[in-house]
């Protein structure tokens, strides 16, 4: 069996810098001879967190997204920029941020690329259990989108099928409230949140 093909990249430009992310171009050996180039979108990364209260209820939010114009349906989420911050803090942080919860309990339910056809962007979804309040961390000011965002508890399985209406189309969220659904049913092994322990075994409803 031939080894795969290691697709070298021979050169790379950055086309644009931006606040949030950065744009470049490479260009990459292809099998069989010859190159092609690639634009590459590089992001920082990001966390979504599907919060889960005692009730099984998932905790949305619905945000002005200006790039497709459209109030969407969301998970409490955020970048991951902040310099030398592990991701599950970050996760940690936007829930409290965003909704103002807290979680005694954490886990990783799933890894994802957002669009690996053009963009570097990974996005840890984790699940957060034990809910309590909590305040937002002193500094924080709500602005922006966020100052019209707005929060609602909706039971997971009206959520699932939310995924199946069209009604939630973040790609985060849909691959949150069915890893969530999934991992409430049984029969599935979650990573810890910190990543640096044994599978944690999820509770069912």
């Amino acid at each position: 069996m031939a080894a795969p093909h290691e697709f070298t990249v021979l050169d790379s430009e950055t086309v644009y810098e931006g606040k949030v992310i950065s744009l470049r171009r490479d260009t990459v050996a292809m099998p069989g001879g010859g190159d092609s180039v690639r634009e590459v979108v590089h992001h920082p990364g990001a966390v979504a967190v599907v919060a889960l209260d005692d009730d099984d209820n998932v905790v949305l939010l619905r945000q002005y997204r200006h790039p497709v114009g459209e109030h969407l349906w969301e998970l409490p989420a955020g970048l991951c920029d902040a310099d030398g911050e592990p991701p599950a803090d970050t996760a940690r942080r936007e829930l409290a941020e965003e909704v103002q919860l807290a979680a005694a309990r954490w886990s990783e339910l799933a890894t994802s690329y957002s669009s690996p056809g053009f963009s570097d962007e990974v996005v840890l979804v984790y699940l957060a259990e034990e809910l309590t309040d909590a305040e937002r961390p002193e500094g924080f000011v709500v602005e922006h989108e966020e100052a019209d965002m707005t929060v609602e508890r909706v039971p997971l399985a009206d959520a699932v099928q939310w995924v199946f209406d069209g009604r939630i189309r973040n790609s985060s969220a849909i691959v949150g409230v069915l890893a969530a659904a999934q991992a409430r049913s049984g029969g599935v092994r979650l990573r810890p949140a910190d990543g640096d322990r044994g599978p944690v075994t999820t509770s069912q409803g």
